[in-house]
């Protein structure tokens, strides 16, 4: 330990040159030294370090050294894959750089960040982003040099891109477990949080025109108490693109003690959410941390949604028609 705390000395105490105008801001931090004479942590240093940095990869080439064997590993992987690490979750970085997931967790809060979404956040950032706030590197992305024309043509591209790999992804068996458990239903909560619930609520209102067993409830407090009361004999349909948010941990955890089925849709197999679920659902399109609660990653999950609603009016072809027919025919009376 005495060692590793030599070492920072020395690679830290470089930047201990004092306030200078025309240094950038972040070389006018003091060195980690001192830091720890303040009785700050290196944590709490990087953490200063970071908010006045640009770019975490500079932090962590600065961190390099002091890194373990498996954070140098994980380190190395980031460098080599900088793009395609803003895409992953926590088990597949894990999986693709060959340490643990508690690796990572450790990585992250060494780097000054609470967790492995500000990690993406930070990576995403870092990555060479256009003066729109879109990451770069891709034929949709869109740039303020980009005409109305292009802007369509590239959203409509990224659309059509979403809807492929969507439907490349769909799996017959799975997604005929899922509509037996739709049918089979006493109620179906369709739930998500953030920008999902908005798919929740398209799921809902979907179903709504068939069938009065689907709910739809915003509120993540709600949706607790609701699950909480619920029985083996309801479901859930659960819609979270990144398989891996608090919420989403509360609601699985009270499922998976009362023996709730959930029905997950979402990009990533191997989430969090994904081990808690009897049925995972993949919808396509890779989102940047920068394009959170894009039109073309939720059309996956839309195409999704349509898969569930007719297979589940094909149980029973004769009453859903008549029951889809009453609905639109109050509706109409709405409409002038």
């Amino acid at each position: 330990m005495r060692t590793k705390k030599i070492y920072n000395i020395i690679i830290y105490k470089s930047w201990d040159r004092g306030p200078d105008p025309q240094e950038p801001a972040h070389k006018q931090l003091p060195d980690l030294w001192t830091c720890q004479r303040q009785g700050q942590t290196g944590t709490k240093y990087n953490k200063r370090r970071l908010a006045m940095s640009a770019n975490i990869l500079d932090l962590i080439t600065e961190q390099y050294p002091t890194l373990t064997r498996s954070g140098k590993k994980l380190a190395d992987y980031i460098f080599a894959n900088t793009t395609e690490t803003q895409y992953l979750s926590i088990s597949a970085l894990a999986e693709n750089s060959g340490v643990s997931e508690a690796t990572i967790t450790r990585f992250c809060r060494k780097l000054g960040l609470s967790g492995y979404n500000d990690f993406k956040l930070a990576i995403a950032k870092s990555d060479h982003v256009t003066d729109m706030g879109e990451p770069s590197g891709s034929p949709s992305t869109i740039t303020s040099q980009d005409s109305l024309p292009d802007i369509f043509q590239k959203l409509l591209s990224a659309n059509i891109l979403s809807l492929t790999e969507t439907f490349d992804l769909l799996d017959e068996k799975e997604i005929s477990r899922a509509v037996d458990l739709l049918y089979g239903a006493h109620h179906v909560y369709c739930l998500g949080n953030g920008s999902s619930s908005v798919m929740a609520m398209e799921a809902w209102a979907r179903f709504s025109t068939a069938s009065t067993r689907f709910i739809h409830i915003a509120d993540s407090h709600m949706q607790m108490l609701s699950i909480a009361l619920a029985t083996p004999q309801d479901v859930i349909l659960f819609f979270s693109y990144s398989g891996a948010t608090r919420d989403m941990e509360d609601i699985m955890n009270i499922a998976h003690k009362r023996k709730i089925p959930v029905i997950l849709v979402t990009h990533f197999p191997k989430s969090q959410a994904a081990a808690f679920a009897d049925v995972t659902l993949l919808c396509g399109y890779n989102e940047s941390p920068l394009q959170s609660g894009s039109i073309a990653a939720r059309m996956g999950q839309m195409l999704i949604i349509d898969c569930l609603f007719h297979g589940f009016c094909l149980k029973s072809p004769g009453y859903y028609a008549a029951a889809k027919a009453t609905a639109a025919e109050a509706i109409a009376k709405k409409l002038l």
